[in-house]
């Protein structure tokens, strides 16, 4: 085994990212609470002034009927900022590294390299992530890899680590990930395994995995969908159409770097629940930082701000035609100029959607499971990240994964 070549120094924590724009939220939230509290009584509907409110004004309340509620808001304002703070310097504090080594690769171009996870004599998987996240979500933690589990349950798990986009990288396109560097990967681990692998894709991923798996049915021997998004539009059209909506103001960036820069992304992410980060931070600062769920939480929140540039004309293609023309779901996604058509997979096929997707709604993922003949649906109980790595990960998707795989030729 090698050492990772990407693996954060001890004093390089940084998040969350990015950093100004939670505690900028953060502010606006307090301050419009405290604006807005003579004004309680008023019906703010499902407006933005509401959802900023609704939870402290509920603490309040929910604490004493009869207090003054200027007061009480600025003592629970106070209190909630000061929780946040102390959440973000216990995680920056915290003393958990990640310590795992990566396994051999078996092939590498560029950046790009295929671990592999397990033994020559079981059959393969070929894990494919997304592309602006780190691949190591899969391995996150001695206790919380899905890979390694797999592994050790008679599957020779491949993983596609994608890498740092260089300069050759940054003028990829969506063709060029998928029709290029993609597809070798898969011949490459063919080759290796003596048989075609599954194709299993997370997320972005996932929706990359889709067109390979069309254009190269020879490549493999099935097809598993991890939390992929494809009806970009669903449950919410304005609010992917806003998405788009910013990439004008992301031109200079793009123009500069050739990338979308991780900040950025974060920030983008950020704003699809601008609330969310700051509450769990509050929650983790009330959890006994030596024990289990606060060492996973670190090391989540790690990985997620471990972020990696998104190539230029893949961040235009993605908000511009996945969000903003939902061109999958509308069947003018194209790749080397060919329509991306989940009918025309034959593969069996494995469709994992969590219930509780905040990134991937379940709504946009499941068109997926009704478009390709067959596809065994998987609906588990959980969140995007949670379902892969998280807490009860290998209820909710390793073992039911493992179990489709008992059914098809070689994995029994």
């Amino acid at each position: 085994m090698t050492k990772r070549t990407d693996a954060p120094g001890p004093l390089m924590r940084r998040g969350p990212r990015p950093l100004l724009l939670h505690l900028t939220l953060a502010m606006l939230r307090s301050n419009v609470s405290r604006a807005t509290s003579p004004l309680w009584n008023a019906d703010w509907g499902n407006s933005n002034v509401a959802a900023i409110l609704r939870s402290v004004q509920n603490a309040v309340r929910d604490a004493n009927h009869g207090v003054d509620f200027p007061a009480a808001l600025v003592a629970e304002t106070l209190r909630q900022d000061a929780a946040l703070i102390e959440g973000i310097a216990a995680y920056r504090r915290h003393d958990w590294r990640r310590t795992l080594i990566d396994p051999p690769a078996i092939w590498s171009e560029g950046g790009t390299r295929l671990l592999d996870y397990g033994s020559v004599a079981d059959p393969p998987v070929l894990f494919v992530p997304s592309l602006i996240n780190r691949s190591y979500v899969l391995d996150l933690d001695q206790n919380h890899s899905m890979l390694r589990w797999l592994a050790g349950q008679g599957v020779r798990p491949l993983l596609l680590d994608w890498g740092w986009p260089e300069a050759i990288e940054r003028r990829f396109s969506l063709t060029d990930y998928v029709a290029g560097r993609m597809e070798r990967a898969m011949a490459a681990a063919a080759e290796a395994a003596g048989q075609p692998p599954v194709l299993a894709g997370y997320c972005m991923g996932g929706t990359l995995a889709v067109a390979a798996a069309q254009r190269r049915p020879d490549l493999i021997s099935g097809l598993a969908l991890l939390a992929a998004p494809w009806d970009f539009h669903a449950p919410d059209p304005e609010r992917a159409i806003q998405a788009a909506r910013t990439l004008p103001l992301l031109e200079p960036a793009l123009a500069f770097g050739d990338a979308l820069p991780v900040d950025l992304l974060q920030s983008l992410f950020a704003l699809l629940d601008p609330w969310g980060v700051a509450e769990k931070y509050r929650d983790f600062a009330r959890l006994p930082q030596r024990g289990a769920r606060a060492r996973l939480f670190v090391a989540l929140e790690d990985w997620l701000n471990d972020g990696v540039p998104l190539a230029a004309e893949v961040a235009r293609a993605c908000l511009g035609e996945w969000y903003g023309e939902n061109a999958p779901a509308r069947g003018n996604w194209r790749i080397a100029g060919l329509p991306v058509d989940p009918t025309a997979i034959s593969k069996p096929s494995f469709v994992a959607i969590p219930g509780r997707d905040r990134i991937v709604p379940p709504e946009s993922a499941r068109p997926l499971a009704e478009l390709i003949h067959g596809a065994v649906l998987h609906q588990p109980a959980a969140g995007h990240i949670g379902m892969a790595a998280g807490a009860r990960a290998e209820f909710s998707l390793w073992r039911p994964l493992r179990e489709w795989l008992g059914d098809l030729p070689g994995f029994a």
